[in-house]
């Protein structure tokens, strides 16, 4: 025999019996210990990009929405049932990253022992050391090490799950067709038959919740039984019809996700048709490729240049057609196993090969996460080649193999023994150095960009990294990388405009404004910044302009209209500034700035207890803002003590309707402008009386009042809340405030 050559059930029966083992616990333990140990790195990692949105500031996993807006929504990115799992664990471990990656390394190790047992249904020689490959390659790392792809790992191991009990119910068939199969016609037998086909359908169904690029899946199953030795007849037809229906419908919604969800549109993905075969035809051979020689293995992989003009650029497509072409007709000679496994792979890397929109095509053609359940195909050939080539692995009873022929001569066994295991070690080796560049998001870009300088990407989030630790100078010197690399980078141009205003570098701030508003005309977020920065150089007409513009394109952001107030506040429009206050109140109460402004501006008009009232609102807010704030840094076990507690100087104000919102209102506030006194210490007394009976009202303004007032000020703006927050005893005590 050939090497190569995968030897399908019903052509060596042979065979089949000795794919049976000893012990196959001590093989499954075997995989799992090697895959804990090439993945220690992980354990010790925290969050990195996309772990944001999908766990960490996911609203519907660690926010006020939940399980019913998981899977009944679109405002969680729709992976249900990951999203169920890492809903479930933080109930569990809270935001400690290490549950989180030893739940996705034991995913992966449960994959490989399955892949192991599916390999052994198939009869395919040396499975074990296929899915020890697999297990092991530094391909894997990047869908093990990120906790985002917990999407593959989870969806990989209900995936082989499916394959094994579809499987199953191929054999039960079998042998119920069979001479001797008498049992099977039986009720009974006919109830496992349908329960091993159910089975099969419902963990494909928990695969494609967990992602749904597994909608290939019925083309898998239709090469298995290909493989098996069988032609497809109607009965494989019909058993696979609902799995076919399953993935349709995945499919479909995936194509709308992307495009209409993750906003997949615009001229990164506007390429024709001959470009995406060109694509296609290249990401084959590099992901083969890498799995040959893994390196670089590089986070964000360049982007390639497309040229669909020349005719060059083609042939690797036509490369792929004609391997596939010549395999096929050989297949009855000696290249069945190897056609099994080339339709496998391009079968399974069909959804993202470029014929399809996908957002991540943004920054790569290509992934290494893209190949995880695709290169199984690959490496388990290549395990069955070694094994079917030289006739020696499983021969040894310590580690469980499956006895395949007759042993070779001693010497020759201790050599391949000593490859394979040297090859297995050096896969883990470059595993666990590869995974180290997991650790945290500083080290996995500084790596990327080591190896691939032009990642405008990496620039742009070590840009907003350091930009949260303070490092303004590191983040703008990233932002203008970013841009260097990438002149049209909105994102990056209105980051950079952010930072430099916050340094009180205004014209280049204005500058780099004007440049996101000439790539997008229609962002809001650019608008309103533009009228903040050119508020404060006082050019108040051109801010009001913009903030017009961007409460067209966004009317009910309560932030923009809050500033537009502002603005005509300054421009000496108090009934304007007032009406745009109290729609901002409208739609936000809990904004202090808004409450604050507002009073500011019916101070200026004579409404005296209208601007009492509210700033009366705006201290209470405040207060009970900052209580909230030491609430939520408490542990949990001191929250529930303090939230009874908590009663503020107006009324009790839910922890749910506070905490979201200050988040967005709470930063303007930061000044520490002189509202404060005027809640408690103007309440006390009659400060109109001050005022001279002629009725000088400029006298009333607040620079007026915080120079009579300003011990109180300075006491209030200490703000301790157990000093200035009534208590009531634990008997007198109203309900509790909701969490």
């Amino acid at each position: 025999m050939s090497a190569g050559r995968m030897l399908p059930a019903r052509i060596d029966e042979r065979h089949k019996t000795t794919q049976r083992v000893r012990r196959p616990w001590i093989g499954a333990l075997c995989l799992v210990a090697l895959v804990l140990i090439a993945y220690a790195r992980v354990f010790p990692a925290g969050f990195i990009w996309d772990d944001e949105s999908h766990l960490t500031r996911n609203p519907c996993v660690v926010g006020p929405l939940g399980l019913k807006e998981i899977w009944t929504s679109a405002q969680a990115v729709y992976y249900p049932l990951v999203l169920t799992t890492f809903w479930l664990l933080h109930k569990l471990a809270g935001l400690t990253p290490w549950p989180y990656h030893l739940l996705n390394v034991l995913f992966h190790a449960g994959s490989a022992v399955l892949l192991w047992q599916a390999l052994r249904k198939l009869s395919v020689r040396g499975a074990w050391f296929g899915a020890a490959l697999w297990a092991l390659h530094p391909v894997m790392v990047q869908s093990v090490a990120w906790v985002t792809e917990l999407k593959n790992t989870q969806s990989g191991f209900f995936y082989l799950l499916a394959i094994l009990w579809f499987l199953k119910w191929r054999d039960q068939f079998l042998e119920r067709e069979s001479p001797g199969g008498g049992s099977s016609h039986t009720d009974a037998g006919r109830t496992t038959m349908r329960r091993s086909l159910v089975l099969s359908l419902f963990f494909f169904l928990l695969s494609t919740l967990s992602k749904p690029s597994v909608v290939m899946f019925p083309f898998v199953l239709a090469l298995c039984v290909w493989w098996q030795g069988e032609r497809i007849q109607w009965r494989d037809i019909l058993a696979i019809a609902p799995f076919a229906l399953v993935s349709a419908a995945a499919g479909l919604w995936t194509i709308w996700e992307q495009k209409f969800h993750a906003r997949a549109i615009g001229p990164d993905w506007s390429q024709s048709l001959a470009e995406r075969l060109v694509i296609a035809g290249r990401a084959l051979w590099f992901y083969l490729g890498k799995l040959i020689w893994p390196d670089p293995l590089i986070f964000i992989y360049p982007r390639w240049a497309i040229n669909a003009a020349h005719v060059s650029s083609y042939l690797p497509f036509v490369a792929v057609i004609i391997a596939l072409a010549g395999l096929w007709c050989l297949r009855a000679k000696w290249a069945r196993a190897a056609f099994f496994a080339a339709a496998y792979y391009a079968i399974s890397l069909f959804p993202v090969l470029g014929f399809f929109d996908v957002y991540f095509f943004r920054y790569s053609f290509v992934s290494d996460h893209f190949q995880y359940l695709a290169s199984m195909g690959p490496l388990a050939f290549a395990g069955a080649a070694i094994a079917t080539r030289y006739d020696w692995l499983g021969c040894s009873r310590r580690v469980a193999m499956p006895t395949m022929a007759k042993p070779g001569p001693a010497v020759t066994q201790r050599v391949l023994i000593g490859f394979c295991a040297g090859l297995l070690l050096m896969l883990g080796a470059v595993t666990w150095r590869q995974s180290g560049e997991y650790r945290d998001l500083v080290t996995l870009y500084t790596a990327t960009l080591a190896k691939n300088p032009g990642c405008w990407m990496a620039h742009y989030n070590l840009g907003i990294v350091f930009a949260n630790n303070g490092a303004l100078e590191k983040a703008i010197a990233h932002y203008r990388q970013a841009i260097a690399l990438r002149p049209a980078y909105a994102e990056a141009h209105y980051n950079l405009g952010r930072l430099l205003a916050e340094k009180g570098e205004l014209g280049d701030a204005i500058t780099e404004y004007e440049a996101v508003l000439k790539i997008n005309p229609d962002d809001a977020d650019a608008h309103n910044n533009l009228g903040v920065a050119l508020s404060q150089t006082d050019r108040v007409e051109d801010a009001i302009t913009h903030y017009e513009k961007a409460l067209a394109i966004r009317p009910d952001d309560s932030a923009v209209s809050c500033n537009l107030g502002a603005a005509l506040l300054a421009k000496g429009d108090l009934d304007g500034a007032i009406n745009r206050y109290l729609e901002c109140l409208a739609a936000a109460p809990t904004m202090v700035d808004a409450r604050y402004n507002l009073a500011s501006a019916l101070l200026r008009k004579g409404r005296f207890d209208e601007a009492i009232f509210h700033f009366q609102k705006a201290l209470a807010l405040v207060l009970t803002t900052r209580m909230l704030t030491r609430i939520w840094a408490a542990p949990s076990w001191r929250r529930a003590g303090s939230r009874r507690r908590l009663v503020s100087t107006e009324k009790r104000y839910n922890l749910h309707q506070i905490i979201w919102p200050r988040k967005a209102t709470w930063p303007g506030f930061s000044q520490r402008r002189p509202i404060l006194p005027c809640a408690t210490a103007w309440k006390r007394c009659d400060w109109r009386s001050r005022l001279s009976p002629q009725g000088h009202e400029d006298h009333a303004g607040p620079s007026f009042c915080a120079s009579w007032l300003r011990p109180t000020l300075k006491r209030v703006v200490s703000l301790r809340p157990p000093k200035l927050l009534k208590r009531r005893s634990r008997r007198r005590r109203l309900s509790k405030i909701q969490h």
